[in-house]
């Protein structure tokens, strides 16, 4: 077992999808997501990958991020269920600086034994 997950007590997971608009991309749309609620190529232009994975591991949390062809962000986050939550609300409602969040969908949310990553990174 990890030290985050000893440290932590019950460890959390949950995938993610966050649509939205971004400043000056001519309206293109975009999705996030962290932890099984833990982004992609196409991040960079809607939900900047290095303010998700920035904040992803200020909290302390695992997974990944990554832009889709349908112009969303789509991830998924673990972590303690604490931290985890705190990734919810940030993916929710802030998000990168020039980003509007529309929308963020939260699914196969779920408590875990062990986490299956040991970083959170940016998938191409």
């Amino acid at each position: 077992m990890s030290a985050l997950a000893k440290a932590s007590g019950a460890l959390k997971s949950v995938d993610y999808e966050v649509f939205g608009r971004v400043q000056g991309n001519g309206g293109l749309r975009g999705v996030l997501s962290v932890v099984s609620v833990l982004a992609l190529i196409v991040l960079s232009h809607y939900f900047p990958n290095q303010y998700t994975e920035q904040e992803a591991k200020k909290l302390g949390v695992v997974g990944w991020v990554k832009n889709t062809s349908q112009g969303t962000v789509t991830g998924q986050v673990q972590g303690p269920e604490e931290k985890v939550n705190e990734m919810k609300s940030w993916l929710s409602k802030v998000g990168s600086p020039s980003s509007r969040i529309d929308k963020t969908n939260f699914s196969n949310e779920k408590e875990i034994s062990k986490l299956d990553f040991s970083d959170f990174n940016t998938r191409y």
